[in-house]
C-alpha cells in the first residue's frame, strides 16, 4: 500500500473514530479490530501508523495543554479551555502541567496553535523594543 493510500485510509478511519467531534476510545478499539481482520500484516503496518498519527493529531486539537509557572486553580484551567472552545468552535478540554522554568504566566497549546503569555516572552519583546 502506498503512503498516500495509507493516509487516505487513515483519514477515513479517523472519521469513524469520532463521537460528537471527539475521539472515542471505544470506536478506536472497534476500528483497530476491524482493520486487523481486513488487511494482511504487510498492508496493516502503514495503515496503522498513519491512523495513529491522525488520532494523535486529533487528540492534540481537542486538548488545551496549559503550561503554568505557579499554582493554577481548576476553575482557571476550565475557563481557559472554555475560551478556546468558544474561539475554535469545537470542544477543548484542559490539561495543566506545572513548569517552574516559566517564572510567571502561562503558555497554552491547542493542536499547532500556541498562545504564549509568559513573562519570558514579555521581557524578550521589551528587549527588542528597546534595542
Amino acid at each position: 500500500m502506498s503512503p498516500a493510500a495509507a493516509r487516505a485510509e487513515a483519514k477515513r478511519l479517523l472519521a469513524l473514530s469520532l463521537h460528537e467531534g471527539v475521539v472515542s476510545s471505544e470506536r478506536v478499539s472497534a476500528v483497530v479490530a476491524a482493520i486487523s481482520k481486513k488487511y494482511s500484516a504487510h498492508q496493516l503496518r502503514p495503515v496503522l501508523r498513519a491512523y495513529l498519527a491522525s488520532v494523535r493529531r486529533e487528540i492534540a486539537r481537542s486538548e488545551a495543554r496549559i503550561e503554568h509557572a505557579g499554582p493554577l486553580a481548576a476553575n482557571d484551567a476550565a475557563a481557559i479551555a472554555a475560551y478556546f472552545t468558544k474561539t475554535l468552535g469545537r470542544p477543548v478540554s484542559p490539561v495543566a502541567t506545572r513548569k517552574d522554568s516559566l517564572l510567571a504566566g502561562f503558555r497554552v497549546r491547542v493542536g499547532d496553535d500556541v498562545t504564549d503569555l509568559t513573562s519570558a516572552l514579555r521581557l524578550a519583546n521589551l528587549v527588542k523594543a528597546l534595542s
